[in-house]
């Protein structure tokens, strides 16, 4: 489905340059639960950047369903992340001033026609499916943080995304919500949503069926979950 192909990433400052990433290469199969797993500094976030089309690498290439990043125009990978992926953060990014319901409902407002009934059934079911049903009026404020991280899930699959990319996810939640994510992550892929995560916590990386570890920008191993 996606093949992460020899990535190389660096960035400048104050006239230095670091290494961010070295000929990282690995694979994603359609309807896998991959996780990036490493500390900070290790590159993880930045690959998981680079393999949802938000940063370009400085050599390799992204290879999506046989077709390469680097091919694309730019508006190919706006309608890759639009249309085929959705991503969720370590902070949910929710407008503070609209209701959960409104603020699942974005991703509909930005096309060219207004959303119908077909989108509000959405975004009512995809909040069901995050365990909000019954809170789709409330804002942001009236919360809290594990239902706010929800509300960005449900934001995120509310198109149905065929990859959903998830960068620490739980990074600002306590134990138990951090847990009641991750469920929801595992509950969302064994439905068949590809799902690629960071993160630190090798206790969540045992969701997922394949481990990509990483340290200084390498991959240390990938160790395979066997069925």
């Amino acid at each position: 489905m996606l093949k992460v192909d020899n990535i190389y990433k660096s960035y400048v400052g104050s006239g230095v340059v670091t290494q961010v990433l070295n000929g990282v290469s690995l694979e994603v199969n359609r309807g896998e639960f991959v996780c990036l797993l490493g500390r900070s500094g290790s590159g993880k976030s930045t690959l998981l950047n680079i393999m949802s089309s938000l940063l370009d690498a400085d050599k390799g290439d992204i290879i999506y369903m046989e077709q390469t990043f680097r091919g694309m125009k730019r508006c190919e990978t706006d309608r890759f992340r639009r249309e085929e992926a959705a991503m969720i953060f370590q902070f949910h990014h929710l407008m503070p001033y609209m209701t959960a319901f409104e603020n699942v409902m974005l991703p509909f407002l930005s096309g060219l026609r207004p959303a119908g009934k077909e989108q509000k059934t959405s975004a009512y079911e995809a909040l069901a499916k995050v365990g909000l049903a019954g809170k789709e009026k409330r804002l942001p404020s009236q919360l809290s943080g594990g239902e706010q991280q929800r509300v960005a899930i449900a934001r995120a699959i509310v198109g149905k995304p065929a990859i959903l990319f998830a960068d620490e996810p739980t990074g600002s939640l306590d134990k138990a919500n951090g847990d009641a994510v991750m469920k929801i992550l595992s509950d969302l892929n064994k439905e068949g949503l590809t799902v690629v995560m960071v993160t630190h916590q090798r206790d969540y990386a045992e969701y997922a069926h394949k481990v990509v570890e990483l340290s200084d920008g390498n991959v240390d191993s990938i160790k395979v979950k066997s069925a």
